[in-house]
């Protein structure tokens, strides 16, 4: 990854672009920007770039499927950005390989937040990736399928360390519970909500001081789950 981050910003809205560039800019961002979803297929080809921010209303294509043909052949983080609020947008832009969304109006403070984390997996993508993973006092090792919590050993059964795991090795990211079910439990059509939520319950009580006021295992209301790992 180049010094100065390249950050890809697929928009229909000229000022959002314009600001964008400019604050983005401003915080030592290499920013390119397109308006139609097959401009930003094309840039995103010729120019690779860490980040790209995707609108999901764009005039020619969709998002959504700007994000499925993007995922056919590149894994670099998508962060959708969109004025559409409902719970299924969100959830179908993730499941079609989005690594997280804002809503507009946004904050830039929180845009930067989410920008840090998906470059922070833009140069795992790139180098070896570490197994271990760690979260104030939890230490997961992914590969000795091991977790402490402030060096003692937390015992957890092969299905609630599945479960870890894959949070743990998407770090930051928002999974959907389709697609967190499908992966732990390897059935795509499964539909069993509250049948995760019962697990993460458990997870909670392991690894969180406060399984009520969760500071690691996050919940995004009516759309998944997210970890959140040490910077």
């Amino acid at each position: 990854m180049s010094a100065a981050p390249h950050i890809l910003v697929i928009d229909d809205e000229p000022q959002i672009l314009r600001a964008l560039r400019t604050i983005l800019g401003e915080r030592k961002f290499r920013v390119s920007t397109a308006s139609r979803g097959e401009e930003g297929l094309a840039l995103a080809a010729a120019q690779p770039p860490d980040v790209i921010i995707l609108d999901l209303g764009l005039p020619d294509i969709s998002g959504l499927e700007v994000c499925a043909r993007l995922r056919e052949w590149s894994q670099v983080p998508i962060i959708v950005l969109s004025a559409r609020e409902g719970e299924l947008d969100k959830v179908a832009a993730l499941d079609r390989g989005a690594d997280d969304y804002l809503t507009k109006p946004f904050g830039i403070e929180e845009l930067q937040a989410r920008l840090r984390v998906a470059l922070r997996h833009s140069a795992q993508a790139q180098g070896p990736r570490s197994t271990v993973v760690t979260a104030g006092p939890l230490r997961i090792d992914l590969a000795a399928h091991a977790v402490t919590r402030d060096g003692a050993e937390v015992k957890l059964t092969a299905t609630e360390f599945r479960l870890l795991a894959y949070l743990a090795g998407n770090a930051g990211r928002v999974l959907t519970h389709q697609s967190i079910l499908s992966h732990v439990w390897g059935d795509p059509q499964m539909d069993q909500v509250e049948y995760l939520r019962v697990y993460m319950r458990q997870l909670r009580k392991k690894l969180e001081a406060d399984p009520s006021q969760p500071l690691y295992l996050l919940t995004e209301p009516g759309v998944g789950y997210r970890f959140m790992a040490d910077a």
